[in-house]
């Protein structure tokens, strides 16, 4: 298992150096700057300013000393956040990412899986039309589409939960981000649960246990519900990505300070050292969660080995 796990880290060093090689050529590539302003600035400024950030030397120049940088660890400064670095944004703004995206992938697991075991034990019957039609309304709604809906009725009318902005320690401000992250994902899951449980509840050795008197809810929890699990285990990583890229527009719209915002901000402005970095943090976090992926496979099927 841990030389399994050293591996694919040792193999994730490639990924991402490939990574933050497109990305940073397709950056470069776009049209516009960094300095670039509603009001021209004189060539004299604009000149110091590329100097001062290394921009006025050959493209390779700039890729070879941006790479030896980043295995320092120093991801560079922000070109629009003069104040900060890079580094300095991140600290800030992947706690409250994290927590908004942990929580969402906690809200669509611990509500999918019990409605697509329910909807599995309901097969046919009218519960189980309404929980996979609900799924499918759920699947095709963005949540960028969600959340706007979720503020007018629960911010607006009923002035129940805070529309946008951020309290530190607040829980109340991020309920809504988080229902609209999780929806799509946890409209999958269920639908997954539902087609894995009935799948599994045909099998031989669960007619076997029912035949053997156990309790329903001891046959489900027991025997049926791990390898039903098994193809949620291989969505995890798509639905981390979801909520990962949700969070870009979410985090806009509710004014969280996360970095899906400064992506945003970031590919806006033009802001290459800020881009950059939250592209490292997303694909090294999405590696990871690949990863973690395997080993969970790996304990849910016992028939797989991890070499």
């Amino acid at each position: 298992m841990l030389r399994y796990f050293l591996t694919r880290l040792a193999g994730a060093v490639p990924t991402l150096f490939v990574i933050v090689t497109i990305t940073f050529f397709l950056i470069r590539a776009a049209p516009g700057g960094p300095f670039d302003q509603e009001q021209t600035l004189p060539p004299e400024i604009l000149a110091n300013l590329q100097s001062a950030y290394g921009l006025d030397q050959p493209i390779w120049t700039q890729y070879g000393r941006y790479l030896g940088a980043l295995l320092r660890g120093d991801f560079g400064p922000s070109f629009k956040y003069k104040d900060f670095s890079v580094t300095e944004l991140i600290g800030q703004g992947f706690p409250v990412t994290l927590e908004l995206g942990t929580l969402a992938m906690a809200l669509a697991l611990i509500v999918g899986i019990p409605l697509g075991t329910f909807a599995a034990l309901r097969h046919n019957c009218a519960a189980d039309y309404l929980t996979m039609s609900l799924a499918v309304i759920g699947i095709a709604i963005p949540s960028f589409v969600v959340l706007p809906f979720l503020g007018l009725l629960f911010g607006i009318y009923l002035h129940w939960l805070p529309v946008a902005g951020w309290e530190p320690g607040s829980i109340r401000h991020l309920l809504l981000p988080v229902a609209a992250l999780a929806l799509p994902p946890l409209s999958v899951i269920a639908r997954l649960v539902r087609a894995s449980m009935l799948d599994v509840l045909r099998s031989h050795y669960i007619r076997t246990a029912v035949a053997k008197g156990l309790p329903l809810h001891t046959v489900i929890l027991r025997h049926a519900l791990r390898p039903a699990l098994l193809p949620v285990a291989s969505y995890l990583p798509p639905a981390v990505a979801s909520i990962m890229t949700g969070s870009l527009v979410v985090e806009s719209i509710a004014g969280l300070p996360g970095i899906g915002r400064y992506m945003v901000q970031g590919a806006l402005n033009r802001d290459y050292t800020l881009v950059l970095g939250m592209v490292i943090i997303y694909s090294t976090l999405l590696i990871l969660m690949g990863l973690l992926v395997d080993l969970l496979y790996a304990w849910l099927d016992p028939r797989v080995r991890l070499r």
